[in-house]
C-alpha cells in the first residue's frame, strides 16, 4: 500500500510523523507522496482540511485518517499514544472506506470569463469587500429572498459543528446528503427582510446568490481565502464527489459532539 503523512509542521507533530512512517516502513508499506492510497494526517482537523485540497484532484482514490496532536478534532480522532495500533490496523487490517458529502461551489463571471469550480469539505462563506453583502438568493431557480447583511456561510453536514454552529446553524449528521446556507448578521427591519433561519436543503436542490451590485467579494473554501471580481453567480449544491475516510473502528458522531460542546 502506498501512503503520505502530512504533518502540522510544529515539533511535536513532526516527531510523530516521522515515527508513524518509520513504523510502516518497517512493515514494508510505500511512501508516495504523488498518488497516496491512504493520506495520514498529524496535527488537527485543520491539517486535515489542508490535505483533502493538497490531493482533491484525486479524492476518488485516496482515504483520509488524522491523529490530533492538539484539541479533539471531528476528523482527527487518533490520539498520539494510538499510533502503533493504528500503525498496526493499517499495515494488516482492511479498512472500511466511510464517505461524507462534499460541497460544491460554481463561481460564474460577467464578460465571458471561464467559470470556476471548487470542492469544500467545512463550508464556503461570502462577505463584500466593502459594505454590506447585497445578494439574490435563488432556490431551485426561483427568487427566495434578497440578503443583506454581513454575510452567508454555506455548510456540509461535515462543517455543521464549524462556523455555521456560531451563526447559529442546526448540527447535522454527516450520513444526511445535504448543504445549510447560515446568516450573517442579517439587516431586518420594515423595509429589508430576511427569513432569518438556516435553511438546510437536500441533495436534489440548488441554491445561487446573484449580487445586486457590482462590488468585489471575500469567498472563503475551508481555510482558502480568495477575493473574487467581476462576480455574476455563485451557485451551491451537493457534489457528486465525496471525502473518503478510512475506518479502522466505529466513529461515534453524537458522542464527538457532545464531548466537543457539552461534556465539562
Amino acid at each position: 500500500m502506498k501512503f503520505a503523512i502530512i504533518s502540522k509542521g510544529d515539533n511535536k507533530s513532526n516527531i510523530l510523523t516521522e515515527k508513524i512512517r518509520s513504523y510502516l516502513e518497517e512493515f514494508e508499506l510505500v511512501y508516495e507522496e504523488k498518488e497516496p492510497e491512504i493520506v495520514i494526517t498529524v496535527g488537527g482537523d485543520g491539517t486535515l482540511l489542508h490535505a483533502f485540497h493538497h490531493y482533491v484532484h484525486r479524492i476518488d482514490k485516496t482515504a483520509f485518517v488524522g491523529v490530533h496532536t492538539g484539541h479533539l478534532g471531528f476528523f482527527a480522532d487518533w490520539l498520539p499514544e494510538e499510533v502503533e495500533k493504528l500503525v498496526i490496523h493499517i499495515a494488516k487490517t482492511p479498512f472500511q472506506i466511510v464517505e461524507y458529502p462534499l460541497l460544491e461551489v460554481t463561481v460564474r463571471y460577467i464578460d465571458g470569463i471561464d467559470e470556476k469550480r471548487y470542492l469544500a469539505v467545512n463550508e464556503c462563506t461570502v462577505k463584500s469587500v466593502e459594505g454590506s453583502l447585497v445578494v439574490d438568493v435563488e432556490i431551485k431557480g426561483e427568487k427566495f429572498e434578497t440578503f443583506r447583511g454581513d454575510g452567508l456561510c454555506i455548510s456540509t453536514p461535515s462543517g455543521s459543528t464549524a462556523y455555521n454552529k456560531a451563526l447559529g446553524g442546526a448540527i447535522i449528521h454527516p450520513s444526511l446528503a445535504s448543504i445549510q446556507l447560515s446568516e450573517m448578521a442579517s439587516i431586518n427591519n420594515r423595509v429589508f427582510r430576511t427569513i432569518g433561519s438556516p435553511l438546510v436543503l437536500p441533495q436534489h436542490h440548488t441554491c445561487i446568490l446573484k449580487p445586486v451590485n457590482d462590488v468585489d467579494f471575500h469567498i472563503t473554501i475551508d481555510h482558502l481565502f480568495l477575493v473574487q471580481k467581476k462576480v455574476k453567480s455563485i451557485q451551491y449544491r451537493v457534489a457528486e464527489e465525496k471525502i473518503r475516510f478510512a475506518r479502522f473502528r466505529p466513529f461515534p458522531f453524537w458522542k464527538r459532539v457532545k464531548e466537543s460542546f457539552v461534556s465539562e
